[in-house]
């Protein structure tokens, strides 16, 4: 006759000793990963288990995935830091949690001041199984003429003029030289930029007036004043007042599944 299953219970927490940090049901974590010359998984644990006398103790997390992990891989457009929630559960051994990390919404994580070791975002809602993701569109910021959804890491220039963001890559810059601009007007605005330039120049010159230089804003864009109407949708681009069609879907994005 088989031996029953010794009864389990639920801990509220529990501290990991080889790294003194306690951790809860809703925390997210770093585990060890199978091989050693891959990152650190990243995980949110849903329940810590424990046998009758407090010890092998498990967490039931559930899987971030990294987007090299996901089927279709990395894109263009996905942060260093990105991860997908998955629907891959698992129960480990909670010996191997190497230490706690936030994931942060990505409305969150484009507001931080400074983006630490531990520090992740969360766009996307992943299924492992089939490769597809929730939602099904994605956020494009910037106005870049690439039109690719917003990466929080890419460094990116605004024209003086319509205020449109632009990756240097896109208008035949390198990002060192980017930097070192003071002015900048994207091929639309260009004539009528010089001419105000000049203008702006002319007066200087001419008024005791103090004038405020209009340097070019080139930055990480990690900032709430991005202007976010435009969502990648499956056959075209959604605006506040129309779509305009394309003929990318969202496979053409990810990757087909």
């Amino acid at each position: 006759m088989a031996k029953p299953k010794a009864p389990r219970r639920t801990l509220d927490s529990y501290t990991v000793k080889h790294i003194n940090r306690t951790v809860k049901a809703g925390d997210c974590v770093l585990m060890r990963p199978s091989d050693q010359g891959k990152p650190s998984y990243v995980a949110r644990i849903e329940r810590i288990e424990a046998d009758s006398r407090g010890a092998n103790v498990k967490v039931h997390v559930r899987w971030y995935y990294r987007p090299e992990e996901s089927i279709g891989g990395r894109r263009q457009f996905h942060g260093s830091k990105e991860v997908f929630l998955s629907d891959h559960y698992d129960f480990q051994s909670a010996d191997t949690i190497e230490g706690k990390c936030t994931v942060h919404s990505f409305k969150s994580y484009t507001k931080l001041d400074a983006v630490g070791n531990d520090d992740f975002f969360c766009r996307f809602e992943y299924n492992s199984a089939t490769g597809a993701f929730n939602p099904d569109r994605v956020a494009v910021y910037g106005y870049c003429k690439c039109e690719m959804p917003y990466n929080p890491d890419d460094l990116m220039v605004q024209c003086e003029g319509c205020s449109d963001w632009f990756h240097p890559a896109c208008i035949e810059m390198t990002p060192e030289e980017a930097k070192r601009l003071d002015h900048f007007f994207c091929e639309g605005c260009s004539s009528e930029g010089q001419k105000k330039l000049q203008n702006s120049h002319n007066a200087s010159r001419h008024s005791d007036t103090k004038v405020q230089s209009h340097h070019l804003k080139v930055e990480y864009i990690l900032q709430s004043s991005i202007r976010s109407s435009k969502h990648f949708i499956s056959g075209g681009y959604e605006t506040a007042s129309k779509v305009i069609s394309r003929t990318e879907t969202v496979e053409d994005v990810f990757g087909s599944p």
